[in-house]
């Protein structure tokens, strides 16, 4: 049975059993802050879980597309040298939200495994919770009894609470689990030691293959444990590990999850797989990492030097480094692979088929830059290594290792082992010690400390009126205090609000919240699992009262102009460029729009020029908005709704159309085009391979920006006194400029010419040193540069120290022949240091040449003389 037709099965499966099978949610996930990545199956639905969501479907299966790679499930380290862990994974999983339970989730479960993939039930083993008196809670009987129908009780073990015990967190929804652990081991070793023995300890052959969460109870904030009203089930089978086990193999990597990746690797290598245990190590991360890289681009999240987009980088670097090292790839070569990937799992995935030369670009440029940085930590570390063969000692300064790993990306791993080959190592108690001062700050930076929710009413629907109003009567919902950074915030939740939330790059609502007692500020609004959060300057003194919310009327018409002008953009740029324009990101302000998109070259002035001519002629045209409210998905896209990549839909969407402008929204927009007044672009630049960033203004500051433009062009003229034609001017202005360049550096030319001659002259020689030391009327530092390197090559064994003055400040300039850097160990960078004292500077360089700057002229003698007494 291959992969493609395994995920079939399992969806089959529970679609007979009336579940409503659901797409993957991205892998990317853009409004929880408790996540970067979707790292289990049941994320998606932590709303329902949360009870901020309704239950649409009682029943629902998927197959969702996880990574984890940080945080409490973190398999990185252990991706390639193991046979089970990666870092993006699929997710097999059915749940029941308030419907089935225990007894039909386990009779299910068997039956997929046993009667459908006929997996052989001798080698299945279950866990169950062993219970926590500490909590008061049992032994979960319940399974136990489910389980007995099918195995018999030897093979139904006790887990302890971190096996068996899942909680999503320090608070919230939990509940015990029984796990489906399978023996894989060769008869002989099921004899010398039963499966039950092995069931936990880490054996590569001995795993766990399907979790099924009860839940429960809900977790409070001081650790207690209540029932909850409804009972839900969530289960996750890992799909990599079904594959291995029902196609008989003893690695996930052996499956054809991942053998057509590694196929090519070796190929592309030269070396086959199975000869080399390092090489082989190699391709498996590389396979797996690709698969995690590319699904994230395609998800929207590039590689980039902050949170998410961090982790994307290092995993891309780490697939690099694998491939440098011990494949011998010089040149980029993952990228290549991203067409066999598309191959394997497009039709399933079809945002990977979709976004295919987008992904191939961004990790084809991600590559080449990282693969310089290599060489550039390589000559760093060669220097570390020489420097402690001359020292006599066995390792590095760990604070050098850390260096390497947090300035340059190098990573450790690799800086050791490079260093074994010199016989040397890396001092790691330094090194930990800078990585933990490192995750220190980290962690104090993003400290968010949140009291309980505090209920002031029952109300359980939150209703966002904001599309048709500004103004509502509300109650407030619920209350709290968030402490971020040692500073306090408050959040309230209401009943009914016109504040738009933060998403979809538009930027949350602002105004005011206010009853007959008293008047709060509403600083920001924004979404936390799906709940409407209002930032406010203080909690009310009585949160019992009806509140009137209105929304800062200025700033919601400037961005939703805004919002409305950004699709004009996006369909202006699919006009003007082409269809293969997609939408990358974008942030929608009332001051600005910011738009970033697919495309693979530089706009030219002209292509600018033309979108904005798009957009305004758009504008003029006065298009009247043309809304749809809870559309079904598939209605949406035959209207021909744009939808975005990495964006979680519903089945039923909102659409928003000004003319040939349609696209799926949920932001704020104006009521007709011509409200947006004008539309400006302001910079148009790459933030990534393939995708580049518009940054546009309109009305008002649109209107400021023409203003200080022709009142620019008035000062020119003014200051040019005046003249007919401007543009005529300055190209005279600019030519006769040139010409008086030229007339300037024939003259220095001729008068650094005839300096050199004078301090030839002036040259003495001490025990085969010539030194020059002068103080010279040159005070352009790159002509005194050149002038260094004239006398260098023109006089032997030179030691040359120039003493200047410019603009009321001292510059002193050294250059020492490499010959007698080496024979006598002079350094012309620290002589420069210590002469530069006498100037009130300092300054730097070369062993050979170094300058310095220093604010007191009057010390030039002074400093010229320090310098000389180096050679004595």
């Amino acid at each position: 049975m291959t992969s493609k037709e395994l995920r079939q099965k399992f969806l089959d499966f529970f679609a007979g059993r009336s579940h409503q099978i659901v797409p993957s949610a991205p892998m990317v996930i853009k409004d929880d802050p408790t996540l970067m990545f979707t790292n289990a199956g049941m994320n998606q639905f932590k709303d329902i879980f949360l009870g901020n969501a309704p239950v649409k479907y009682p029943r629902v299966a998927n197959s969702q597309k996880c990574l984890r790679v940080s945080g409490k499930h973190n398999d990185l380290e252990e991706v390639g040298h193991d046979t089970y862990h990666h870092t993006m994974f699929e997710m097999l999983g059915n749940w029941s939200f308030g419907d089935y339970f225990k007894r039909e989730a386990i009779d299910w479960a068997w039956e997929f495994l046993v009667e459908v993939l006929k997996i052989d039930k001798n080698r299945l083993y279950a866990t169950i919770f062993e219970g926590s008196p500490d909590e008061g809670i049992e032994r979960d009987l319940e399974a136990f009894e489910c389980w007995k129908k099918h195995l018999p009780e030897g093979r139904i073990l006790l887990g302890n609470k971190k096996d068996n015990f899942w909680e999503m967190g320090d608070t919230g929804p939990c509940g015990p689990c029984t796990e489906i652990h399978i023996d894989l081991r060769d008869d002989d070793e099921r004899k010398a030691i039963p499966g039950e023995q092995m069931v936990n300890k880490g054996h590569p052959q001995v795993i766990e293959i399907w979790n099924l969460v009860f839940i429960q109870f809900n977790r409070k904030a001081n650790g207690s444990l209540e029932p909850l009203p409804a009972k839900h089930v969530d289960t996750g089978m890992g799909f990599e590990r079904l594959a291995m086990v029902v196609q008989g193999k003893k690695s996930n990597y052996d499956t054809d999850v991942f053998t057509p990746i590694i196929d090519r690797i070796s190929q592309m290598c030269g070396i086959p797989y199975g000869t080399d245990p390092k090489a082989d190590v190699a391709m498996r991360v590389i396979a797996d990492h690709l698969r995690a890289i590319s699904f994230s681009i395609a998800d929207g999240q590039l590689p980039s030097n902050v949170k998410a987009g961090y982790v994307i980088r290092r995993i891309l670097r780490r697939a690099v480094r694998y491939g440098y090292t011990f494949l011998n790839f010089r040149e980029p070569f993952i990228d290549s692979l991203v067409a066999v990937l598309v191959e394997q799992m497009g039709d399933h995935y079809p945002e990977l088929k979709a976004q295919q030369t987008l992904i191939t670009n961004v990790i084809n440029k991600e590559e080449a830059t990282f693969l310089r940085t290599l060489e550039t930590g390589i000559k760093l570390l060669e220097q570390l290594i020489e420097k402690a063969a001359k020292e006599n000692r066995t390792e590095i300064s760990g604070k050098d290792a850390f260096v390497l790993y947090d300035t340059y990306g190098f990573p450790l791993d690799l800086t050791e082992l490079i260093l074994r080959e010199h016989n040397l190592s890396v001092n790691r108690s330094e090194f930990d010690a800078e990585m933990a001062t490192q995750k220190e700050r980290s962690r104090a930076d993003a400290a968010v400390e949140a009291d309980d929710w505090i209920n002031v009413t029952n109300a359980e629907k939150v209703e966002f009126v904001g599309y048709d109003t500004l103004k509502t009567d509300a109650r407030i919902i619920r209350m709290r205090t968030v402490k971020t950074k040692g500073k306090e915030q408050y959040h309230v939740v209401l009943d009914r609000t016109p504040f738009y939330a933060e998403s979809g790059g538009q930027v949350g609502d602002s105004g005011l919240l206010e009853s007959d007692s008293e008047s709060i500020k509403v600083i920001n609004t924004f979404k936390e699992n799906n709940l409407i959060i209002h930032l406010v300057d203080r909690l009310p003194q009585n949160p019992n009262s009806s509140f009137f919310a209105t929304v800062d009327y200025e700033k919601r018409i400037r961005t939703a102009n805004n919002h409305s002008a950004t699709h004009l953009l996006h369909n202006a740029l699919r006009a003007i460029l082409g269809t293969h324009v997609e939408q990358k990101g974008s942030l929608v302000h009332p001051d600005y729009l910011r738009f970033d998109f697919s495309h693979f070259q530089k706009m030219t002035d002209e292509e600018i020029r033309k979108v904005e001519q798009r957009v305004n002629k758009l504008i003029r045209q006065n298009i009247q908005l043309d809304e749809h409210r809870s559309v079904p998905m598939e209605q949406a896209q035959k209207m021909g709704a744009i939808a975005l990549f990495g964006e979680k839909y519903g089945e039923n969407v909102r659409v928003i159309k000004f003319g040939e402008s349609v696209e799926l929204c949920g932001g704020t927009h104006t009521k007709a085009t011509g409200n947006i007044g004008y539309f400006k672009i302001v910079s148009e630049g790459a933030i990534a391979a393939g995708v580049r960033r518009i940054e546009a203004i309109t009305g008002e500051k649109a209107e400021e920006f023409v203003y200080s433009q022709i009142d620019t062009i008035n000062q020119v003229k003014s200051t040019l006194g005046n003249p007919p034609n401007v543009i005529q001017a300055v190209s005279k202005l600019v030519d006769e400029n040139n010409l008086l360049k030229d007339q300037l550096n024939t003259l220095q030319a001729e008068k650094l010419k005839a300096v050199k001659a004078e301090l030839k002259a002036k040259a003495t020689e001490r025990n085969g040193i010539n030194l020059i030391c002068e103080r010279i009327s040159i005070g352009n530092a790159d002509a005194i540069k050149d002038l260094a390197f004239q006398l260098k090559n023109e006089v032997p064994n030179l030691f040359l120290v120039l003493g200047s003055e410019a603009d009321g400040k001292a510059l002193l300039t050294i250059m020492i022949n490499e010959t007698l850097v080496e024979k006598h160990g002079l350094n012309a960078a620290a002589i420069v240091k210590e002469a530069a004292k006498e100037i009130q500077g300092g300054g730097g360089g070369q062993p050979f040449f170094a300058t310095a700057g220093g604010k007191n002229p009057d010390g030039l003698d002074k400093a010229l003389a320090k310098a000389k007494e180096a050679i004595k």
